[in-house]
């Protein structure tokens, strides 16, 4: 299929025909699969067809830069060839009807009188609307909704935000919200786009734009930035708080990512997210500490720890500076003690000023060996400072490595999840094989749940143009 070029950031959303963005002909054979099942579910409900409209969202890989982005640092994206179809109808009242297609699960918002839904991913539409509502008022429509998907749930592959980004772009289609004064004073281009719904996520204000009840998560802008903001056959490098482009790098062509779903759930809820948010509150513990202890180089309260960091070095950050140390060890307490606080500001240090932006040269400069090389000093960081590792994803990077992969590293929020594996593009299917094997015998409890799938960096988020891709058209 023809690849059309991928507009600029400064255009807010991306439309395209189905057949050019360049998907594989089983990569769009998967996707029209999706579209009809999501079709059939409206369909059911006795739907209109008329005024339907389609969005394609991609799950991500976040190639490096482990639990940075609520913390200012720097993070290598791109997403993968599997994702959401979403297919949404506008209605005349204030109820939004939302059906899984796959799941045969049905979710209904009345927006004047809200419920709650015993469906764990119910979370999603609720935070949606109620922060649209929210910021937009009565702007917002009710809307038919039926979605489906093959991205693994729970896995670390960005599933939950593929859909709140579908969500958002759907919600605020239907309702013309990019026309509204609140809306282009705030939300001017698509990296600004990705950082309003991450802040829909977390509750937290964007610009005017007042915080709302979020899904509970203490996470930044990474994912939907990857969902919205990548192009087919490169990696984005972006900057955070606020999202900031930094540059673009091809992946070579001869490559593929293989993904190891290690089947241990990566969820975001209960003692799961307790675990997660803790991640977050040590870059805040840090932050809170600068500012406290730092002295006379703290009269401007940092943000963020990338503020902190270039707030107590003189000149370009190169190294963990002294100062920040002792406020680290002044920070102390029984929660987070001085270990902890010092290891993650040398992670954080790694990944965002060394890790990140050398690997971005390696791959620009060919250099394969030094992007395995740097990916693996990422990972180790995660495994001593981030507490977000599990046996299965451990395992998986060093097999992957000892089968020959030149990279691999596990990604997303931790504590479960995936691992990607970088592998020769005409070798991925045979070493997918022999990985999971691997992995299987000595987890053999995760072979119910173990998934293993090999793709190419991706197309963003798009609404689909030239008709809504009915299984008939």
């Amino acid at each position: 299929m023809t690849l059309d070029a991928f507009p600029p950031l400064g255009e807010l959303f991306v439309r395209r025909p189905f057949d050019g963005v360049g998907f594989s002909p089983l990569v769009a054979n998967a996707y029209r699969v999706l579209l009809r099942d999501a079709h059939q579910a409206l369909d059911d409900a006795h739907v209109p067809s008329d005024g339907r409209r389609v969005w394609i969202l991609p799950g991500r890989i976040e190639v490096l830069g482990k639990h940075v982005d609520y913390a200012g640092g720097r993070s290598l994206l791109c997403t993968v060839e599997r994702g959401i179809v979403l297919v949404a109808r506008r209605r005349d009242d204030r109820v939004a009807v939302l059906r899984d297609a796959r799941r045969r699960e049905t979710v209904s918002i009345a927006f004047d009188a809200p419920t709650r839904s015993a469906l764990p991913w119910a979370v999603y539409p609720r935070t949606v609307l109620r922060r649209l509502i929210a910021n937009f008022g009565s702007a917002v429509h009710g809307a038919d909704i039926a979605l489906a998907s093959n991205l693994p749930p729970a896995a670390g592959v960005s599933s939950s935000s593929a859909l709140t980004v579908g969500l958002t772009l759907a919600f605020s289609a239907l309702s013309e919200l990019a026309a509204l004064p609140a809306w282009r004073t705030t939300i001017t281009d698509r990296a600004a786009l990705a950082g309003y719904v991450g802040a829909l996520e977390n509750g937290t204000d964007f610009g005017l734009l007042a915080g709302e009840r979020g899904v509970g998560t203490l996470g930044g802008a990474q994912d939907q930035t990857a969902i919205l903001c990548s192009e087919p056959e490169r990696l984005e490098l972006f900057r955070w708080a606020p999202v900031t482009y930094e540059r673009s790098v091809p992946w070579p062509s001869e490559y593929a990512f293989v993904i190891g779903v290690s089947g241990v759930v990566a969820a975001k809820t209960g003692a799961a997210r307790e675990r997660y948010n803790r991640a977050a509150r040590t870059a805040h513990r840090l932050v809170d500490s600068w500012n406290l202890h730092g002295g006379a180089r703290a009269h401007t309260p940092a943000r963020t720890l990338r503020e902190a960091f270039e707030a107590s070095s003189d000149g370009p950050v190169t190294q963990v500076p002294s100062v920040l140390i002792d406020a680290a060890r002044a920070g102390a307490d029984h929660e987070f003690n001085a270990h902890h606080l010092i290891a993650r500001l040398e992670q954080f240090f790694d990944e965002t000023f060394v890790i990140v932006p050398h690997a971005a040269d390696a791959l620009a400069n060919g250099d394969v060996n030094q992007f395995g090389a740097l990916v693996d000093r990422s990972q180790g960081g995660a495994e001593r400072a981030l507490e977000n590792q599990v046996a299965e994803t451990v395992h998986l990077a060093r097999y992957a490595r000892d089968l020959g992969a030149p990279a691999a590293s596990a990604f997303g929020a931790g504590f479960g999840g995936s691992v990607w594996a970088m592998v020769p593009a005409s070798d991925a299917e045979r070493f997918a094989s022999r990985w999971r094997d691997r992995y299987l015998r000595t987890h053999a409890a995760a072979s119910h749940r173990a998934l293993f799938f090999s793709t190419r960096p991706s197309a963003p988020a798009f609404e689909v143009v030239g008709d809504t891709m009915r299984p008939d058209a």
